[in-house]
């Protein structure tokens, strides 16, 4: 990965001039810099100005803009403008737009309405990107290049009948022969079976349950043929402008899972990164955390940017709620504990018509004179305290496992439960061990995992041979592992493994289970522990483990809940069941302590992560806090000699005499 190319921590946003006159321009420069604004995203929604009609483009405006911004200092991404097509061309070309599952055409008239597959378009995209690389690849206020806009957000997937015919390329390429594809899809059941791949469609509409595996290779297509797409941007601008950085503004959040962005991190020079706080979630800081700590996975642990943000509201969710005083700053500071070099924002002056003119902006309708654009200013000052930080890294005792594919099958219908989710497990065991105080990379199955004390494999219901193995030579060189219910169920084609579950453990945790015994929504069971879980329960033997807990009633009375085996120098633990938070607080507890996990803070509400030297103390509670710490708060100036106290709301940044 390539180092962020904005200076310190920056402060930045979205720029959209094109929606304000040219007076106003020169006053943004100036509030920009007032307000300590580094850089600024251009160009992202341009298209139809950049290019008014086929061929003729109008580029008078941004060079205008570009010079003020150079001339105030202000960097700039630039973006490709390629995210959403001009009327023009789908007025033209209509065969450009994506079609659902259902064969109805995504009109225009909102935002993104491509198909990733067609050539058409990305001949006439390709076209504008050239355009742009030859007039500003060598332009002194750009540092970067932003491919598109959040691929995937809103049309992931296309099933026009160009898409068919590309994923049956893809299918030709990955397995080779039909026959192969048939092994691998299971085409014997319900007379599947195919002759040919040109027989192959996206998986449509259908009567009943579709093939789970045609459904899962489709959701692979679909982010490789977005990745494809990207990197025919990327290519084009490497080739035309060498010397600057290209990336695109991925969505890690727990709404958004249409692409493996493991798999697209190699084709990064960095990696950029939107979120946006979820008020439906029952817990949306550790959301954000989480998906902070999973970009960073993404980033294989290198520091990253966080393209957009909100300053306060969004638009989009039933109620958008303002955010309090003090949150900006926390929210932000969230991100930077956790890697971010720079925090953009969505956007710099809020709009004035359009489906996002409720959408919040660091300068607001009420304009600069006003209690956000002040605390946006604050948030500016505080982040040029922390220029030093630039760089340095994350470190984390725990490891949690994430995989897309694994969350894409988990996903799919026709399954024990509909109430199990993936992202359920992960979420709320990075919640419980980052309450306690210490920090967890989410990182990929295939990642080292050699350096951590603790790995928490939750719901990875496909798992390849290799990740089993890794994680028992894990642990029999000193790991400790707990791998929760419904994992290691099937291999990489959504296939059973035979034997008794959880497949692909079953051996290293010295367990077996029959069959499952998933419970109805609002049921509830008790452990002999005096804990209690919801929404699954299985036929547990012990082959060869201890067992920690029973079910105490339920549909299993008696039937071991959760095991623990000693494997070589480590330990693994198998969860068999929903614990509620309380409880998966404390069996987190018990872990951490035993695997001799880190823990930098209190725990509760305040958030404490290392950063390289730097200790990140992130108070959300209404209570001061101390938290252990010696050297100096960047935030504050002032010396911490034993302990630093951090008042509710608030937060430090303490770089610490020793790192």
């Amino acid at each position: 990965m390539r180092p962020i190319p904005f200076d310190g921590i920056a402060m930045g946003c979205d720029y959209n001039p094109e929606q304000w006159p040219p007076p106003v321009w020169r006053e943004d420069v100036a509030l920009m810099r007032e307000a300590g604004v580094g850089f600024v995203t251009l160009g992202v929604f341009s298209w139809a100005l950049l290019e008014p009609e086929p061929g003729r483009y109008d580029f008078d405006w941004l060079d205008e803009v570009l010079g003020l911004l150079h001339e105030g200092g202000i960097a700039v991404d630039m973006a490709t403008a390629t995210a959403s097509p001009p009327p023009w061309l789908t007025t033209a070309h209509p065969e450009v737009l994506p079609v659902d599952a259902a064969g109805r055409t995504l009109w225009p008239g909102s935002r993104q309405s491509w198909c990733p597959s067609s050539p058409l378009f990305r001949k006439h995209a390709l076209r504008l990107v050239e355009q742009l690389a030859r007039r500003y690849g060598s332009h002194p206020a750009v540092r970067l290049w932003h491919v598109s806009n959040e691929l995937g957000c809103h049309v992931g997937k296309c099933w026009c009948d160009v898409s068919a015919a590309a994923f049956r390329r893809w299918l030709a390429t990955r397995y080779g022969t039909v026959e192969a594809l048939n092994e691998a899809w299971g085409t014997s059941f319900w007379s599947q079976r195919y002759g040919s791949f040109d027989e192959v469609l996206p998986p449509r509409l259908t009567p009943a349950i579709p093939n789970p595996t045609h459904e899962l290779d489709f959701a692979r297509f679909s982010s490789d043929e977005l990745l494809g797409y990207y990197r025919a941007e990327r290519d084009l601008l490497r080739e035309l402008s060498p010397d600057v950085p290209v990336t695109t503004n991925l969505m890690v959040t727990s709404h958004q899972s249409e692409q493996d962005y493991f798999s697209w991190a190699a084709d990064l020079d960095l990696v950029a990164q939107d979120h946006y706080l979820d008020a439906r979630l029952p817990h949306p800081y550790a959301e954000q955390a989480f998906c902070a700590d999973l970009t960073r996975g993404v980033a294989g642990g290198a520091p990253w940017l966080l393209m957009e943000s909100a300053p306060s509201a969004v638009n989009w969710q039933p109620v958008n709620r303002a955010k309090r005083p003090g949150e900006l700053l926390l929210d932000s500071l969230r991100h930077v504990a956790r890697g971010a070099d720079a925090v953009g924002f969505f956007q710099w002056r809020a709009s004035l018509a359009g489906a996002e003119k409720f959408h919040s902006a660091l300068v607001p309708h009420a304009g600069p004179d006003s209690a956000r654009f002040r605390e946006v200013s604050a948030l500016g000052d505080a982040l040029r305290r922390l220029g030093e930080v630039a760089g340095s890294r994350v470190r984390a005792d725990v490891a949690l496992l994430h995989d897309w594919e694994a969350e894409w099958a988990c996903d799919l219908g026709s399954h024990p439960s509909s109430q199990v989710r993936y992202l359920d497990a992960g979420l709320r065991w990075h919640r419980a061990v980052t309450e306690l105080g210490a920090t967890a990379d989410v990182v990929h199955p295939s990642a080292d995992l050699s350096a951590y004390r603790l790995v928490i494999v939750p719901t990875l219901y496909l798992c390849s041979d290799a990740t089993a193995a890794a994680l028992e030579a894990y642990v029999r060189g000193g790991g400790h592992v707990l791998v929760t219910y419904f994992s290691g169920i099937v291999d990489e084609n959504d296939h059973i493994r035979p034997g008794g579950y959880p497949g692909a453990f079953r051996e290293l945790l010295g367990v077996r289970t029959e069959e499952f015994a998933p419970l109805l929504p609002g049921e509830f069971v008790s452990l002999d522990d005096g804990s209690t879980a919801d929404t699954w329960t299985e036929l547990l033997t012990v082959t060869d483990a201890e067992v920690v807990a029973r079910y105490a009633d339920g549909p299993l009375p008696g039937t071991p809940a959760l095991t623990r085996r000693a494997v070589g120098a480590g330990t693994a633990w198998y969860l068999a069941t929903w614990l509620d938070e309380t409880a998966t607080a404390e069996l987190a507890d018990r872990l951490t302590r035993e695997a001799g996990v880190v823990r930098l803070g209190p725990g509760g509400g305040v958030e404490v992560v290392r950063r390289g030297r730097y200790l990140f103390v992130l108070n959300r509670g209404p209570v001061a806090a101390v938290v252990r710490a010696h050297g100096v708060d960047l935030l504050s100036g002032r010396d911490v000699a034993e302990s630093v106290i951090v008042s509710g709301g608030c937060a430090a940044v303490v770089r610490q005499d020793e790192a």
